[in-house]
């Protein structure tokens, strides 16, 4: 897959099928929009292309403004090229482009930048200067502009409209089950294992620590059944993230254990998959009531991966840690 940054200066040897988007985290309804302009690119013999844009529109729009994300860069990219896109577009998101309305936008970038031919965007789609233009003028100026629009229902799950929206609702109240079921994939966080205060060996619940990455949407504090990839190796696990409130620390942490396996973790780049919650955030009165629960977790863990049909893609390239 060819990655552009800025329109291109040559476009595409077939005719463009374009679809628009930031593609923020992924999700089932972007892997339908995705799939529909790779599949008509197929049928007509022309070119699959995405464009998108950096940074996120909030971040110019809402300057100071703090936008968490679902996914990583290479993530994003590694998408794309599994649906078969033939080209990425990267347009830098600036002042200037927010401010075109919408028959600038379609002539600037659509027909002069691009030259596409047919355009997929979802039945909600807006575009231009303060939002101003919807899929009707879309349509409206895209037969001027010699190219055709296709509007794509939104992907229903469980009776509500798939969304990075809804995705981060259910992640930060800790249901990681049903983020899972939007995301068509368990949420992920990686980072580099770093020292911790040993107290899990202690206990007998050895922990590899990651610090969390400050751009990412976080699952709520508490215990989670999870995946963990470590060298190309799919590991169960189980990981709390939270402040340890039982032992009055400051710092929010992901800490996972990994079952039946005794590994040198320290400096080392992980991913955890949440699979499922176990149960929230909790402070004990001594330690010897949290190794309890401790121990009582780990089988509600172990019972959930058991029954867990479902193993996270792993690259074949090992990704750089974002921790």
């Amino acid at each position: 897959m060819k990655i552009t940054r800025g329109l291109p200066t040559v476009r595409p040897a077939s005719c463009p099928v374009l679809t628009i988007g930031n593609f923020d985290g992924q999700h089932l309804g972007h892997r339908a929009l995705v799939q529909a302009v790779v599949n008509c690119a197929r049928q007509v013999n022309g070119f699959p292309v995405v464009l998108s844009f950096a940074p996120h529109p909030v971040e110019v729009l809402r300057p100071g403004s703090v936008h968490k994300f679902l996914s990583e860069d290479y993530e994003k990219i590694a998408f794309f090229e599994r649906l078969g896109v033939g080209e990425l577009v990267i347009l830098p998101f600036t002042m200037e482009l927010a401010s075109l309305g919408p028959d600038e936008f379609v002539q600037q970038v659509l027909r002069d930048g691009l030259g596409i031919r047919k355009l997929f965007v979802g039945e909600n789609f807006v575009f231009g200067r303060g939002r101003s233009g919807g899929v009707k003028d879309l349509i409206e100026l895209g037969a001027t502009a010699g190219f055709s629009v296709e509007p794509i229902a939104p992907l229903i799950v469980g009776q509500e409209v798939v969304s990075s929206t809804r995705i981060r609702k259910c992640l930060t109240a800790g249901d990681v089950g049903q983020g899972a079921q939007c995301l068509g994939r368990p949420y992920m966080l990686e980072g580099i294992v770093i020292p911790g205060e040993k107290r899990g060996k202690q206990f007998g619940w050895p922990t590899a620590n990651l610090r969390l990455p400050v751009h990412r949407v976080l699952p709520a504090d508490g215990v989670y059944a999870t995946l963990t990839v470590f060298k190309g190796e799919c590991l169960d696990s189980i990981a709390y993230i939270g402040t340890r409130p039982t032992f009055s620390e400051e710092e929010r942490l992901l800490e996972v254990h990994i079952f039946d396996k005794t590994l040198q973790l320290y400096g080392e780049d992980i991913s955890v998959h949440f699979i499922e919650s176990v149960r929230g955030d909790m402070v004990f009165a001594n330690p010897r009531d949290l190794v309890s629960q401790m121990d009582h977790d780990g089988q509600r863990a172990r019972e959930i991966l058991r029954n867990y049909s479902g193993r996270p893609r792993i690259p074949a390239v090992v990704q750089g840690g974002s921790g």
